[in-house]
């Protein structure tokens, strides 16, 4: 399902109870992250929170909106993540017809594709007010400063275009933007980052490079935004293949970049590549730390458009238990078929919400031969989207890596220390502060499959305990007549 706005999908929350309005004023100073925080830590994710009145501006603010299943699957149309993963497999490998009646079946699914490239037009709703040079004014955007010891006010959802100067290819990522004085914002890419690579393309050139920031929308936009496409997607051909409908895209009105017409806000810029980046300040990070950005370059505003009556979307940073868990739970199920194409003997992956996405993964395999564990760990730090995973666990097929416990219980029973535990250096998130070295340190790897004797282990291998079928079966068609009470059954 498409959403035309943000406005739209608002009210889809607000028909199934799932959106709560703050009618009290709040501060955007730590207060609505201090509220958000609180509601983020229901086993369920929460509901969304729309503050209708936030201290020093006429503008509302939302946030933990994509901050559970049901809301995200809502803002992609589906069932489920796997629903999604599914429809990407079929694109990725559709199933041969044998002859014209499977044929025929096949051509709604390639249309998919043929349908879904984004589309100019003239106008969009996001120019509907326009301030241009001096009349723009950050402060009169909501912006969350969300913990007390970082620097600034900090655009979080901000989807961030622009485009490579060589390719002329457009990309789109979800940064923080720092905001340094009315109109200015510094700029938090890593070198890891498309967006940063694009930045350095413009910088060798000696060329000013164009950004826009665009808030809101169809909330798939900011899904597209976080997620980890490769760098030569076109982020908005994406979004329509998701939405099941184009995205359209109107003209900037002060820079050369195309951004979504329905979105509530824009901030358009250009950022002088001569000039010298600005020092690194703390900003918040996923992992519950604060994290030393590093030196920035900075965006000068020239333009800030929107709708009539914009909505402010905010993500709130801070541990496992905040909305970023849920987008980076998406990201593992939908990109599942797309690791596998690189990864054959991949079964499944599961990302504890302990490891945020970045510090702790748990693979399951179909094994075949010696030091398939290790092939698979070196597959996985190979990919954009796992490059930078500190640990990864390998485990059987029969292992199911969402039951945890079960995991551990694996790596304990199968793993010996001296052969099992593989280490390297490689690159590693610029927030991780454990790394001595910025961007660079060690990795881990744990095989805990089954070993076979070519890979050092010449004694027999133990069958797991498992009951007889039959047993099993018995006893839970008997239950109620044992007389016990309480008990799983």
């Amino acid at each position: 399902m498409a959403y035309q706005n943000l406005s739209s999908f608002i009210g889809r929350l607000e028909d199934d109870g799932d959106i709560v309005r703050v009618a009290a004023q709040v501060d955007p100073a730590c207060e609505i992250a201090e509220i958000t925080r609180r509601v983020c830590a229901s086993a369920d994710g929460g509901p969304a929170l729309f503050f209708e009145d936030v201290k020093g501006s006429t503008i509302p603010v939302v946030t933990n909106l994509l901050g559970s299943e049901r809301r995200l699957c809502k803002a992609l149309g589906a069932e489920s993540f796997d629903h999604v993963a599914q429809r990407i497999a079929a694109i990725l490998q559709p199933d041969l017809p044998a002859g014209l009646i499977e044929g025929l079946k096949l051509v709604p699914r390639l249309s998919q594709v043929t349908k879904i490239p984004p589309r100019s037009v003239k106008s969009g709703d996001c120019q509907q007010v326009v301030k241009i040079g001096r009349d723009v004014k950050l402060s009169e955007l909501p912006v969350v400063h969300a913990w007390p010891q970082e620097a600034a006010a900090t655009i979080t959802m901000g989807q961030v275009y622009t485009r490579d100067p060589k390719s002329g290819r457009s990309s789109v990522g979800m940064y923080p933007l720092e905001v340094r004085d009315q109109s200015s914002l510094a700029v938090h890419w890593n070198a890891h980052d498309a967006g940063w690579q694009t930045y350095e393309h413009y910088r060798r050139d000696g060329r000013q490079m164009p950004v826009a920031v665009a808030l809101g929308g169809d909330p798939v936009l900011t899904y597209t935004a976080f997620a980890p496409l490769p760098h030569t997607t076109d982020a908005c051909l994406f979004a329509g293949f998701l939405r099941g409908d184009n995205v359209e895209l109107v003209k900037c009105r002060s820079v050369d970049l195309e951004v979504p017409a329905d979105v509530e806000i824009v901030i358009e810029g250009m950022i002088d590549t001569s000039s010298r980046l600005e020092p690194g300040s703390l900003v918040a990070a996923p992992t519950g730390y604060y994290a030393m950005a590093g030196d920035a370059p900075v965006l000068k505003v020239t333009a800030l458009t929107h709708c009539s009556n914009p909505v402010y979307p905010a993500l709130i940073l801070g541990g496992p238990r905040t909305e970023s868990y849920w987008l980076g739970k998406a990201n593992e199920r939908i990109f599942l078929p797309l690791m596998r194409m690189f990864v054959p003997e991949l079964v499944d992956l599961h990302m504890p919400r302990a490891g945020v996405f970045r510090n702790l993964a748990f693979a399951s395999i179909e094994k075949q031969y010696p030091q398939q564990a290790r092939k698979v760990m070196n597959a996985l730090w190979g990919l954009d989207g796992l490059m930078l995973t500190k640990i990864i666990v390998v485990v059987d097929s029969d292992v199911d890596v969402h039951d945890e416990e079960r995991v551990w219980l694996t790596v304990g029973a199968n793993v010996h220390p001296g052969r099992d535990v593989l280490f390297c250096e490689g690159p590693t998130h610029m927030d991780d502060h454990a790394a001595p070295e910025r961007g660079m340190g060690h990795k881990l790897g744990i095989d805990a499959t089954r070993k076979l004797p070519e890979e050092g282990h010449p004694r027999r291998w133990p069958p797991q305990l498992a009951m007889n079928p039959e047993i099993v079966e018995l006893v839970t068609r008997r239950w109620d007549e044992y007389g016990i009470r309480n008990r799983d059954r």
